[in-house]
């Protein structure tokens, strides 16, 4: 009974508190300067991963390299399994 009591009481104050955010009226340039700050923080580990990034190049080891297979040198023979021939006249029946 306690959870529910507790839910109904939390649910009832998030919809006041949207409700009363509804009403409130912000400049436009606040709106900018929000969307600037929201886009400089999701790009945050991308721009100072680049500072860093061009800093310690020189430390950095080498990228790792792929693991190619080594050509094989057997001859790959194709090998028809019909004469012509037969496959021709297959055809014309």
């Amino acid at each position: 009974m306690r959870v529910w009591l507790a839910c109904f009481f939390v649910l009832f104050a998030l919809a006041e508190f949207f409700d009363w955010i509804k009403e409130v009226n912000l400049p436009l340039p606040i709106y900018i300067l929000g969307g600037a700050f929201l886009a400089v923080a999701s790009n945050y580990d991308k721009i100072i991963g680049s500072y860093f990034s061009e800093t310690t190049s020189e430390i950095s080891p080498e990228p790792p390299q792929l693991n190619l297979p080594t050509p094989s040198t057997k001859p790959i023979s194709f090998t028809i399994s019909k004469p012509v021939e037969n496959i021709q006249q297959s055809e014309t029946d």
